[in-house]
């Protein structure tokens, strides 16, 4: 795997950590974090599944 993907997938798992916590604290942001770090994951996902595909 590319370590921008990796960067990526990670960066996404921790700003949807950040958001677990926060909307844990009742912080009003909370969701924007959340949904962030599910369009990383999302991203980081195709980004994957689009180099697993040119390669067959």
């Amino acid at each position: 795997m590319n370590k921008n993907l990796i960067s990526l997938f990670t960066f996404g798992l921790l700003l949807i950590l950040v958001g677990g916590v926060g909307s844990f604290l009742d912080w009003d942001k909370s969701m924007i974090f959340i949904g962030l770090g599910l369009t990383l994951e999302s991203l980081a996902l195709l980004i994957f599944a689009w180099k697993r595909l040119r390669k067959q």
